[in-house]
C-alpha cells in the first residue's frame, strides 16, 4: 500500500498546486495574472487535474475521496490491478489525498509567498486555498455541491466501461475536460469543490501556515465541500450499477 500513497499523495500535491496556483494568479492583486476571470481558473483547474492523474498512474489517480468512496458504491472488487477494496485501502487512498493536497496547497503558497505579503483581502487569501460560496445558505450549498460531484463521478465510472480502445494519457484529458465543464456550468454557487480532499486539506494549510493578515478560515462553513461531495460521489457509485449497464 505504500507505493498506493505515495502515487495520491504526488498526483493530489499537484493537482492542488496548480490548482490554487491559478486562484492565485487571477485573485491576488500584486499577480500579473490579476483579474483574469472565473473561466480562465475553471481551465487551470482542468489542466490541474489532467497533471494530478497523469502522474499518479500507479494508483488510477482517485485524487479525491468522492471518487474513491463512488468506486467502493459501485462494488468494484479492486482500486487498480492488485488493489482490493477494503477498508484499509480506503484509508490508504483518503488519508493519502488529505496529506498531498494540504502539500500542494503549501506549495502554492511559497510560490505566491510575497503576493499573500502585499495582499490586503483576507477573503481572497482564503479563496486560494479553500471554497465559499456565492450565496451562503448551508442546504443549497450541499445540493449544488452534491450535483456537481455526481456529475464528476458519474461520468468517470462511466469512462471505466469504453475498454475498447486504451486511450492512454488522453483518459486524463477527458477528465480534466469534465472538470473545466463542470466549472463553466455548476461553479457559479460554491466554486465547486467536488472534491473534499481539495478543500479541507488546504483549509487546514490555510490555518496553520503564517500567512500575513490571513484571518479567519471559515471553518462554520468547511463541512458542506466534504459532505456535499461525499453524497454525490456516493450516490454516482450507487446509481451507476443500475444507469450505467455492463
Amino acid at each position: 500500500m505504500g507505493t498506493i500513497f505515495l502515487s495520491e499523495v504526488v498526483g493530489t500535491a499537484m493537482l492542488l498546486l496548480l490548482g490554487a496556483g491559478v486562484v492565485a494568479n487571477t485573485a491576488l492583486t500584486k499577480s500579473k495574472g490579476n483579474g483574469t476571470g472565473f473561466l480562465f481558473v475553471n481551465w487551470g483547474w482542468g489542466l490541474a487535474v489532467f497533471a494530478g492523474v497523469l502522474v499518479s498512474y500507479k494508483s488510477g489517480g482517485h485524487l479525491n475521496p468522492a471518487v474513491t468512496l463512488g468506486v467502493v458504491a459501485s462494488g468494484a472488487k479492486e482500486f487498480v490491478a492488485g488493489v482490493p477494496v477494503d477498508a484499509m485501502s480506503i484509508m490508504t487512498y483518503i488519508g493519502a489525498q488529505l496529506v498531498g493536497a494540504f502539500l500542494g496547497a503549501t506549495l502554492a503558497w511559497l510560490a505566491y509567498k510575497e503576493h499573500f505579503d502585499a495582499e490586503p483581502d483576507p477573503a481572497t487569501k482564503l479563496g486560494v486555498f479553500s471554497t465559499g460560496p456565492a450565496i451562503r445558505n448551508y442546504a443549497w450549498n450541499v445540493i449544488t455541491e452534491v450535483i456537481g460531484t455526481f456529475v464528476l463521478v458519474f461520468v468517470v465510472l462511466a469512462a471505466g466501461h469504453w475498454k475498447s480502445t486504451d486511450l492512454g494519457w488522453l483518459s486524463a484529458l477527458g477528465v480534466a475536460l469534465l472538470v473545466v465543464g463542470i466549472g463553466a456550468s455548476l461553479g457559479g454557487p460554491t466554486g465547486y469543490a467536488i472534491n473534499p480532499a481539495r478543500d479541507l486539506g488546504p483549509r487546514i494549510a490555510h490555518a496553520v501556515l503564517p500567512i500575513k493578515g490571513k484571518g479567519d478560515s471559515d471553518w462554520a462553513y468547511s463541512w458542506v465541500p466534504v459532505v456535499g461531495p461525499i453524497i454525490g460521489g456516493v450516490l454516482a457509485g450507487l446509481l451507476s450499477g443500475v444507469l450505467l449497464p455492463k
